[in-house]
């Protein structure tokens, strides 16, 4: 008997039985959902369902039925490959998404190489600049600070603009040749 005690479980209206008050089906099979229990029953058969909970634990028996709804819906939807055929689709998802995701990286490391060829250049260019015209500008090793390449350089910072930090290329060249689709 359900859990409301006033109708049948949905397994004993569809298999037409008098639902017992110890019935194996009523508390995972509602009244309410007759769906539920008619795809796991064309799928699995009544009898391989009861001998399956009837074999289990209590505490896994919900588990067990939710994992019995599931492949029956999956089946029902594709006959052939049931989940089989929803976890390969999501595999080939992955691996686009994978896919695109090496190219973005790709796209990024060479974005960064050309920022750090640029910084570079300027600061080359402030630092020649400054050598020429050492009684207009000096430039100390404070005002421009060029790290290790363990350490990323950072650009000239100026009172209102933020300092961004790159790789140097040795750290670039450390992820592999991903910048060759540039």
């Amino acid at each position: 008997m359900s859990p409301s005690g006033l109708s049948p479980c949905a397994a004993c209206k569809l298999l037409r039985r008098r639902c017992a008050q110890d019935c194996i089906f009523a508390p995972y099979f509602p009244p309410d959902e007759p769906q539920k229990f008619a795809f796991v029953h064309k799928v699995f058969g009544a009898s391989n369902v009861s001998k399956m909970l009837q074999d289990l634990p209590l505490h896994q028996r919900g588990d067990a039925v939710g994992s019995m709804v599931y492949e029956a819906n999956a089946r029902v939807r594709d006959p052939v490959y049931g989940c089989v055929g929803a976890i390969s689709a999501l595999h080939q998802q992955i691996a686009q998404l994978q896919t695109q995701l090496a190219i973005s990286q790709a796209e990024n490391v060479c974005l960064r190489m050309q920022h750090s060829a640029m910084v570079t250049n300027i600061v080359g260019q402030n630092h020649s600049v400054s050598s020429a015209t050492t009684a207009a500008t000096t430039i100390t090793s404070e005002s421009i600070k060029i790290s290790p390449a363990s350490s990323p350089p950072a650009a000239p910072s100026s009172p209102d603009r933020e300092s961004h930090h790159f790789r140097g290329i040795e750290a670039l060249e450390a992820t592999g040749p991903l910048w060759t689709t540039c």
